[in-house]
């Protein structure tokens, strides 16, 4: 497996994503980085009264650090994303039955999603933790637009119940944000910031 290679030229880490995602895999190849992706186990239980954003931001680190334990020499990357809508936060649907329900509550409403993204340096213990916010203004819809999307593309394991990627794109009125790529779940931008403090070459 080929590391990551940095600017000094001579020190070389494994990139590893701290995730069981196919959508952050397919996002992080874009930077066209080797890596592995390796399944965290984390407890993922909120803390009693923890915001949407601390709840993100510590997921994430928990994560890395979950993949830390048996990777001393690593840059670890964890990411974690919850939907806000009218100020509750929505989970996975799981199911087509709360799919609907989550969609037509978002339905002609603005819903935020924050991603809390963590590059851990395994061996130095360095590590950037960031909570990149992007919402999307749902269009009006229909129980037959719902029913209709949703047979078409089962988006039972993504928060808000939609891929955005795919064609929930056709739900929104617009997108307000600076990284469209939070949306899905990984956001590079920041990303290459945190890579290159830690001397990795992106471009």
């Amino acid at each position: 497996m080929k590391s990551a290679e940095h600017n000094n030229g001579h020190k070389r880490q494994q990139l590893i994503l701290a995730s069981s995602s196919p959508y952050r895999k397919e996002l992080l190849h874009r930077l066209g980085l080797p890596f592995n992706a390796i399944p965290p186990q984390a407890d993922e239980t909120p803390l009693p009264g923890e915001s949407p954003e601390s709840l993100v931001a510590r997921l994430a680190g928990a994560k890395a650090h979950a993949i830390a334990q048996q990777h001393t020499d690593a840059l670890i990357i964890g990411s974690d994303q919850v939907a806000v809508l009218d100020g509750e936060t929505l989970g996975k649907p799981g199911n087509h039955d709360n799919a609907v329900k989550q969609l037509a509550n978002a339905s002609g409403k603005r819903v935020e999603f924050l991603t809390g993204l963590c590059l851990l340096n395994s061996a130095t213990r360095r590590m950037q933790v960031d909570v990149i916010p992007f919402a999307v203004v749902f269009r009006v819809l229909s129980a037959a637009q719902i029913e209709n999307y949703l047979r078409h593309e089962q988006p039972y394991n993504c928060a808000g119940s939609f891929k955005s990627e795919g064609l929930g794109i056709a739900l929104f009125d617009k997108l307000e944000g600076e990284d469209p790529t939070a949306l899905i779940g990984l956001p590079l931008i920041s990303l290459v910031r945190m890579l290159e403090h830690e001397g990795v070459r992106v471009i």
